[in-house]
């Protein structure tokens, strides 16, 4: 059986990182490469570094930031952030990246996933895919013409379906996330970073319902990410989510609990980590 991997996320803005609630409301949280390095220690099984900024303001990733951080961890590590091009891909992993993550620029141009995973192979390639909930009434249902609509818990007339959104949780597509990731699975992506834009920052876990739906639809490993706040809900995502990696922030960043501390838990609990 394939162990879960525990993957702290570094949100970067400036050359710092920062964490927020639902995209907005940005805190510092520590300089990158220490906090890089300390998660390497404490037994971390990837990292991710997102510069939540560059595709938004249209501007390269932090070359310098990514090689500083390469040379101090020996975990794979993903990073993403206003990549648009082949080249990009490769200047991001000649710098000292494993695996290169991409949202908005996917979006635009969906070719990009294919002629990456050719080129670099398909393992190099993580899409990342933003989605919030968009509630309709049982009346909108035929109107949207959606696939995935799923029911509101307690809600008598209240669904929704799960919208992607680019430039960092800022523009809706109206495109599912289901369907896209769908897509992206099939244009060759070799895994899916997906964020619950309602949940992130909240510490109240995982969206359950949609990791699970799109963990159900493909057949690329998941990591789940936004909302984690305690040892259960890291559980919950690999549980009932079927992800097959948590990524968090918060928890790790303010010294909540510690990685080792984590995948203990996990383990006593039946879940297969790497300890």
């Amino acid at each position: 059986m394939l162990t879960k991997r525990i993957i702290p996320c570094l949100d970067i803005k400036d050359g710092r990182v920062v964490k927020g609630t639902n995209f907005v409301g940005l805190r510092d949280a520590g300089d990158p490469v220490e906090l890089s390095k300390i998660y390497n220690e404490q037994g971390a099984d990837e990292l991710v570094f997102l510069d939540i900024t560059a595709s938004y303001e249209k501007r390269d990733i932090l070359i310098d930031l990514v090689k500083r951080t390469a040379d101090q961890v020996f975990i794979p590590l993903t990073v993403g952030g206003g990549i648009k091009t082949v080249d990009d891909f490769r200047k991001i992993l000649r710098a000292g990246a494993d695996k290169i993550s991409v949202n908005t620029a996917a979006i635009k141009n969906p070719d990009l996933i294919r002629e990456a995973s050719e080129i670099f192979g398909s393992q190099c390639v993580v899409v990342a895919i933003d989605a919030k909930r968009n509630y309709v009434g049982s009346d909108e249902i035929d109107k949207l013409n959606k696939k995935n609509i799923v029911k509101v818990n307690n809600k008598e007339d209240r669904y929704c379906w799960f919208e992607v959104y680019i430039y960092g949780g800022r523009k809706g597509t109206g495109i599912d996330a289901i369907e896209w990731s769908k897509r992206v699975y099939e244009l060759g992506a070799g895994e899916i970073l997906l964020t619950s834009m309602d949940a992130d920052g909240t510490k109240e876990g995982y969206d359950l319902e949609l990791t699970r739906l799109m963990s159900e639809s493909v057949k690329i490993p998941i990591i789940a990410s936004g909302g984690c706040g305690t040892l259960k809900h890291v559980y919950d995502a690999f549980a009932y989510g079927k992800s097959d990696a948590a990524l968090m922030a918060s928890i790790l960043h303010y010294r909540e609990y510690t990685i080792q501390e984590i995948k203990e838990y996990l383990y006593n609990k039946g879940i297969p980590v790497r300890l």
